[in-house]
């Protein structure tokens, strides 16, 4: 399920309010730069607030508010609150267990490693300390031949 969210934020300026809103799509985001940009900036773009503007400082003193989640972003959007954080721990975790679900697939023909907890924990621990441990090039092509 794909991760979308909106964010918005509203703010009064010489007596008139204004109201600017993007839709994210967060996976996009995750996968490119591990982290959501700044948002400020592309709320500005999409009501045409110059980023050297007192408008654009106003806005900026603004809480941004999230809804219309989707996909993991659900239960971490509170009251218009995104905890960005929990969600990105919650991402990367559902990102390993689908890579590692692929990898079970591939090499060992096992559809579903959720009906085999043992071996799911073993690719975990062993995916772990892959990241602990960082080979050369030429160390990991020695490792291919198993």
């Amino acid at each position: 399920m794909k991760n979308h969210i909106t964010a918005n934020v509203e703010f009064y300026y010489k007596g008139e309010k204004l109201t600017a809103s993007i839709e994210i799509d967060i996976d996009h985001y995750m996968q490119t730069a591990g982290r959501l940009p700044d948002l400020y900036p592309l709320l500005a773009q999409t009501i045409n607030l110059d980023p050297y503007s007192y408008e654009y400082e106003m806005m900026q003193a603004e809480t941004i508010f999230f809804s219309n989640a989707t996909g993991l972003t659900i239960g971490h959007v509170n009251e218009g609150a995104f905890d960005f954080k929990a969600f990105e721990n919650a991402w990367l975790e559902d990102k390993l267990f689908r890579d590692i679900q692929d990898i079970a697939q591939k090499i060992l023909s096992v559809d579903n490693l959720d009906e085999q907890p043992n071996l799911k924990k073993a690719l975990v621990e062993a995916y772990r300390l892959g990241q602990k441990t960082s080979l050369t090039p030429t160390e990991l092509q020695n490792t291919e031949s198993f």
